[in-house]
């Protein structure tokens, strides 16, 4: 009897080859081969120096790049970009996240790529799109206060980046959804194709939601910790030991459940209360009031009851905390990979799934070259590292 094989995965067939590093072109390199693809990760001699950050760095390296292959080409030299310039023609796609310019300095560019290779797709993931700020060097932070996203997070007069790469991470992702379509089109026209992704076009899409509300109103719309809320029960509230929880109550019908869950029926039979528009209207010492009460009653005791009364309620998590969530734990959303050293780690899976499973972790982290021998042996120019 044959052994069971492992369902075929969208991307099977198609084989990427991926000069990244940090977090965005990772991340459209692993998006692609979580889906089947066989990604080969250029690094340069002694390893992507991302594999080494301190700090707030340590993760990226295991968070963004399972399922690839690790090859050591030096491409400052002559040999290496030969080497990769041959390789990429036995490829679908180039990734490449470097600064502007320095693809093309080294004949590895799309122009100089597809001239030989023409089914070749190309994915350039930048800081800006063409335009007056193409060669700005950006980071996410960068974009993030050019983008308009830091001033709506942070209070007024402090604007305050977003607490990961979502940038970064969004703009990888944009690249992966680019890299999908032209796969497509190249089925029709069998040409490949140049894709760029940006970081700043990336967070003003995520802007654009108060950009068309200042279009529509002709007022500029406030951060989101000053806004005025379209719903008068949405906010965190400090619960008995000093323990926070998000409360929503978005209808009149939840506001009726909350109090009574809460046991506050004076509120309910309120008629200045009795609807969503005349709470807003006295949402500040509504709050104070629903503070007073709530600060009375337990977190473990209260969320069931919210959740059994369908109220949207939240704890607030951090993100060590979420490494022994029940629901990502019983979802298969964190699974272990085994990493480059040896050992093992939980990581977090796609967001999605296919067909009743999600897309999973299939081989450990690389080691730096450890695919090298591999990949190149079957090149007619092998250039050893």
């Amino acid at each position: 009897m044959s052994a069971p094989t492992e369902p075929r995965l969208p991307l099977t067939g198609v084989r990427v080859l991926e000069f990244t590093h940090m977090v965005m072109g990772p991340t459209c390199g692993m998006v692609l081969a979580d889906l089947g693809a066989e990604v080969i990760k250029v690094e340069p001699p002694g390893g992507d120096k991302t594999r080494d950050l301190p700090g707030l760095g340590i993760g990226f390296f295991r968070s963004f790049n399972r399922n690839k292959k690790s090859v050591v080409i030096d491409i400052a030299t002559e040999e290496g970009r030969a080497t990769a310039a041959e390789l990429a023609g036995t490829c679908d796609v180039v990734l490449e996240n470097f600064r502007p310019g320095l693809m093309a300095s080294f004949g590895l560019d799309y122009a100089t790529l597809s001239a030989r290779f023409p089914r070749l797709i190309y994915v350039t993931h930048k800081g800006f799109m063409p335009g007056p700020y193409e060669n700005r060097l950006a980071l996410d932070e960068v974009v993030q206060m050019m983008g308009g996203l830091s001033y709506m997070t942070g209070p007024v007069g402090r604007p305050l980046r977003a607490g990961t790469s979502v940038n970064d991470i969004m703009g990888g992702m944009f690249g992966a959804i680019g890299v999908l379509a032209a796969l497509r089109e190249r089925d029709f026209t069998g040409r490949g194709q140049e894709i760029q992704s940006a970081l700043f076009e990336n967070c003003v899409f995520l802007a654009a939601q108060h950009m068309q509300q200042y279009a529509m109103t002709g007022e500029a719309p406030p951060p989101m910790p000053s806004r005025v809320s379209a719903w008068s029960v949405y906010d965190v509230f400090t619960l008995a030991g000093g323990e926070q929880l998000f409360i929503g109550a978005v209808s009149d019908k939840q506001f009726l459940t909350l109090c009574r869950v809460i046991e506050a029926p004076e509120l309910a039979a309120d008629p200045a209360l009795a609807t969503n528009a005349l709470r807003v209207a006295v949402r500040p010492e509504l709050l104070h009031k629903l503070g007073a009460i709530l600060q009375h009653h337990r977190v473990q005791d209260l969320a069931p009851r919210l959740e059994a009364a369908g109220i949207p309620y939240a704890p607030i998590v951090r993100p060590d905390q979420l490494m022994d969530d029940p629901h990502l734990q019983a979802s298969g959303g964190l699974v272990p990979m085994q990493t480059d050293d040896g050992g093992t780690t939980d990581v977090v899976l796609l967001p999605l799934r296919m067909d009743g499973r999600r897309p999973g972790v299939r081989r450990p982290l690389p080691r730096v070259g450890e695919h090298t021998e591999e990949i190149l042996a079957g090149l007619a120019r092998h250039v050893p590292a």
